[in-house]
C-alpha cells in the first residue's frame, strides 16, 4: 500500500484534496490511503520521522516557519525515497521545486482530472520499481519490499508478513522468488525471509525472530545455505 502524506495552509482544500485522493484510489482501485493530513510542517516532519510516508504532497506557499521547499529538504535529509508532488499557486517556483527529486507541480487550483493523472503515473512508476515495491496482484497492490519480514506459503495463498499488517494474494513462490532482492532467503518450504529484517536466530533450535517479535521455523533442507548466506552478509556469526 502507498502512504499519502499531504501539508497545505489551507485547511478547505486539504480536506478536498484528501477527499479527491481517495476518490481516484476507489475509482481505479489503488491499494493506497490518506494516512495524515497537516497544515503545519513541524507535524508533518514528525509523523514522516515515526511513520510510512510513500508520497508527500506539499503546498510550497505555506504560512508556517518554513516552506514547502524548506519542508522538502528536510524530508530528504531523513528519507531519500518517497515521491514529492508540490501545489502552488505560483509558476515561477517550478523549476526550484525540482532540486528536490519532484516527481510532479500541479499548479493550483488543482484539478480532479490533473491530478487522477498524476496519481495513475506514479502508480506506472512505482510498478516499475521493483527494487522498491512488490506488485502482489492486479489490484495495484504495492508493498515496499524493505518492509516486509518473510513471506509465508498458506495453502494457496502467499502471505506478505509486515510489522503494520499482512497482505495475501493467491500465487506461488516461484512468481515472486527471481523478483525479489537477494536478501530474501528460503529458509524453510513454507517461509522466505528478508534477512534485512532479522532480529535473532537460534541455530539450534532453527528458530528465526524478526524485528517485530514474530518467528518462523528453518527447515532441515534449507539450513545450511540459509546459514551460510546470513554469514556471508556479516548479519551473524
Amino acid at each position: 500500500m502507498l502512504n499519502f502524506v499531504i501539508c497545505d495552509d489551507n485547511l478547505n482544500l486539504l480536506d478536498r484534496l484528501g477527499k479527491m485522493l481517495e476518490t481516484i484510489f476507489t475509482k481505479s482501485n489503488y491499494d493506497a490511503s490518506v494516512v495524515f493530513k497537516s497544515d503545519n510542517a513541524d507535524d508533518i516532519l514528525n509523523y514522516i520521522d515515526n511513520n510510512i510516508a510513500d508520497v508527500v504532497m506539499l503546498d510550497i506557499n505555506l504560512k508556517s516557519n518554513k516552506s514547502g521547499l524548506e519542508l522538502a529538504e528536510e524530508i530528504r535529509k531523513r528519507k531519500k525515497n518517497p515521491y514529492i508532488i508540490f501545489t502552488t499557486g505560483h509558476l515561477e517556483y517550478a523549476m526550484v521545486a525540482y532540486r528536490y527529486k519532484t516527481f510532479d507541480y500541479l499548479p493550483k487550483p488543482i484539478t480532479y482530472d490533473r491530478l487522477e493523472e498524476t496519481i495513475s503515473r506514479l502508480f506506472e512508476d512505482a510498478n516499475e520499481l521493483s527494487k522498491n515495491y512488490i506488485k502482489i496482484d492486479n489490484k495495484n497492490t504495492l508493498i515496499d519490499e524493505a518492509e516486509v519480514q518473510y513471506i509465508k506459503r498458506d495453502g494457496m495463498k502467499l502471505v506478505f508478513h509486515t510489522s503494520s499488517r499482512d497482505y495475501d494474494t493467491y500465487s506461488s513462490f516461484n512468481k515472486f522468488q527471481e523478483k525479489l532482492q537477494d536478501t530474501y532467503i528460503r529458509c524453510h518450504k513454507s517461509y522466505i525471509a528478508n534477512i534485512n529484517q532479522i532480529m535473532d536466530v537460534e541455530p539450534v533450535s532453527g528458530v528465526i525472530t524478526f524485528r517485530d517479535g514474530d518467528t518462523c521455523e528453518i527447515g532441515p533442507k534449507y539450513k545450511r545455505e540459509f546459514m551460510e548466506v546470513l554469514k556471508n552478509y556479516g548479519n551473524f556469526e
